[in-house]
């Protein structure tokens, strides 16, 4: 099998930190034409969809003006390959700026990591855009005094005048991990999943717990099975909107499984013949795993020894 794309891990350009808190520097790049500018409609980035090549983020330059939603900064993304800024936005849609349909799309993130019409590298940094705004969305006032907050460091950081304390981007850690017993692999879903997948096991890390006891955990809870060995796999951001996918094999203790209903519609071994199945789309009861483009599916192969 040839190893398939993982979504959100492309990401090529220079995030250029030490550049953030040059305020008029920012302001300078804002403005020039070189500059390019990705803008988001919701949780939408604009997609070009005609002209040569594939779809392509349909950049707009430096000192092009828009209407951007209320209390959602400009957020500086890094520098690109030619040294030109890349910044994004969150576009106040209107009649006038909504995209032309025969030109232009408004496509979700994960619908373009499914389709994989944008190139790793641009799907990287959309993810990161999309996650920054959502960020200035959410957290417009201070959590500690309650007064509003301002946005700096390029939209890394928002500032309270009040009680003077810094808010920064937060990324929640999720352990995801496929359990083995011998060949057989632990597989669950919920009843939100699509028809017929099954996936790795997956949970929020908790405070004061490590990424190995938090996998153990919830594989306990969900399915009843005590899990000895884990061993790190791969990570992937999942821009919904901020979390770290952490990506675990684990060695079963036990074979019996308990299903908590609350959490899982099922969970089941899967013997190898089965997973080869479901990876493949062949299963006879049409059984599935996610689609490459998210890391259980990743984890799946890596359990099964073809990744």
């Amino acid at each position: 099998m040839t190893k398939p794309a993982l979504g959100y891990v492309g990401a090529a350009h220079d995030r250029a930190a030490e550049r953030r808190g040059r305020a008029e520097w920012l302001g300078r790049r804002l403005a020039d034409p070189l500059s390019r500018i990705v803008d988001f409609h919701g949780d939408r980035p604009v997609i070009t969809m005609d002209g040569p090549g594939t779809p392509a983020i349909a950049w707009t330059r430096g000192g092009e003006v828009a209407a951007p939603v209320e209390g959602v900064p400009i957020v500086f993304l890094g520098l690109g390959d030619d040294g030109g800024a890349l910044f994004a936005r969150m576009v106040a849609e209107t009649a006038e700026t909504s995209p032309d349909a025969g030109k232009a799309k408004l496509i979700d993130l994960r619908s373009l990591a499914m389709q994989g019409v944008l190139s790793p590298a641009d799907l990287g940094l959309v993810a990161q855009a999309r996650t920054l705004l959502a960020w200035h969305q959410r957290h417009r006032f201070c959590a500690n005094c309650g007064a509003a907050t301002a946005a700096a460091d390029g939209g890394y950081r928002r500032h309270c005048a009040s009680c003077g304390l810094d808010h920064f981007p937060r990324t929640d850690p999720v352990a995801i991990i496929v359990v083995k017993d011998g060949e057989r692999l632990l597989l669950g879903r919920q009843a939100r999943f699509q028809p017929g997948v099954y996936s790795a096991l997956a949970g929020f890390m908790e405070p004061g717990e490590t990424i190995e006891d938090c996998a153990r955990r919830e594989v306990f809870e969900e399915a009843g099975i005590r899990v000895g060995k884990v061993v790190y796999h791969a990570s992937q951001p999942w821009p919904f909107p901020a979390n770290l996918m952490i990506g675990l094999i684990g060695e079963a203790l036990n074979r019996d499984i308990v299903v908590d209903r609350v959490e899982l519609e099922d969970a089941r071994w899967f013997t190898r013949q089965e997973a080869l199945a479901m990876l493949a789309d062949t299963h006879p009861d049409g059984l599935k795993v996610p689609t490459p483009m998210a890391i259980a599916h990743h984890l799946v192969r890596a359990a099964l020894g073809i990744d």
